[in-house]
């Protein structure tokens, strides 16, 4: 119970008992009520702000879930940016060396994204930050992927390239090595049988019976297949791509025509003695870029080593040619 108040009346000289007005009440109950509030308000802030509300519990407990979920990420992105990098390397210092091609440009690799702001969309966050490194290492991450594998849709089409490259140049005897009777002469200077001159041989002389099997060297497409009497012979042409020729002379007979496309190992003609020749032999050229070059350097696929340096030894000899 509250205690009375009183005041001193001067002209009384005596203490009064003191009554507040209705004025004074209201005012004095609004008093209470607002020293309250105050009271109130101060207390739920504190509150709030030393305690979370269920709500912002189970908002901070997904931050944290969203904030170690992008710290996987990282790792993940981490681990295939290593993964892309061991592919780029064997890319610029394997595959493409092997076909003999340019490595991709490290700024072609490593180029950014340029224009307006891409990530304005994710500023203003508590984690923006993180949210915005990851995407960019995303999107690096997706262009160098993309590139490539662009780098390597080239590297299949070199590849199907070198292997019709591999396959057309001249890398066969044209006559097997069992039918051989021998190898007359080789590429370089030689005494000629008929003109009784040293001239440029600018082939290969084998020797064998007439009518033995030939071989067309490399896959290509017979470019000619005629009769010279002063020379060649019956001879045949074989464009096979690539800059490259071959050309077999003093034939007995074809076994193509003109426009058809052969196989490395097809048979195309038979051993002979036409043209300007001294005895049943097969004449052998290879021709680079419009230049006659020595055969020796193009018979890889079929001699061991020990054969390879024998055809080596007799074709550096100087001896007499059948043509």
């Amino acid at each position: 119970m509250s205690k009375a108040k009183y005041k001193y009346n001067p002209k009384t000289l005596t203490y009064e008992k003191a009554e507040l007005s209705f004025f004074g009440k209201v005012l004095k109950f609004f008093s209470y009520i607002g020293t309250g509030l105050v009271f109130a308000v101060v207390f739920i802030a504190l509150f709030f702000t030393l305690f979370d509300s269920p709500k912002e519990k189970r908002l901070k407990r997904e931050n944290e879930q969203l904030k170690l979920q992008y710290s996987i990420l990282n790792n993940r992105i981490e681990q295939l940016d290593n993964v892309l990098a061991n592919i780029e390397q064997r890319d610029d210092n394997i595959y493409r060396v092997i076909f003999e091609a340019e490595p991709i440009p490290d700024n072609i690799r490593e180029a950014g994204f340029g224009g307006a702001n891409r990530y304005e969309d994710l500023e203003g966050f508590n984690n923006s930050e993180l949210v915005i490194e990851t995407t960019k290492r995303l999107d690096k991450l997706a262009k160098q992927m993309y590139i490539q594998s662009k780098s390597l849709d080239d590297v299949y089409k070199m590849a199907r390239k070198k292997e019709r490259l591999l396959a057309s140049i001249p890398a066969i005897m044209p006559v097997a090595n069992e039918n051989l009777t021998h190898v007359a002469s080789g590429y370089g200077m030689r005494f000629h049988p008929i003109l009784k001159i040293r001239l440029m041989h600018t082939g290969m002389d084998f020797t064998a019976p007439t009518g033995t099997e030939i071989h067309v060297t490399g896959d290509g497409v017979v470019e000619e297949a005629s009769y010279s009497s002063g020379g060649y012979g019956k001879h045949i042409v074989v464009d096979h791509g690539y800059g490259y020729k071959t050309l077999y002379a003093h034939l007995n007979d074809y076994n193509i025509r003109v426009g058809q496309k052969v196989k490395r190992g097809d048979v195309i003609g038979f051993i002979g003695n036409t043209g300007r020749s001294t005895g049943p032999h097969l004449h052998y050229e290879v021709i680079k870029d419009e230049k006659k070059v020595n055969p020796v350097n193009y018979y890889s696929n079929d001699l061991t080593p020990d054969e390879y340096d024998r055809m080596i030894e007799i074709s550096s000899q100087t001896n007499q040619s059948f043509d």
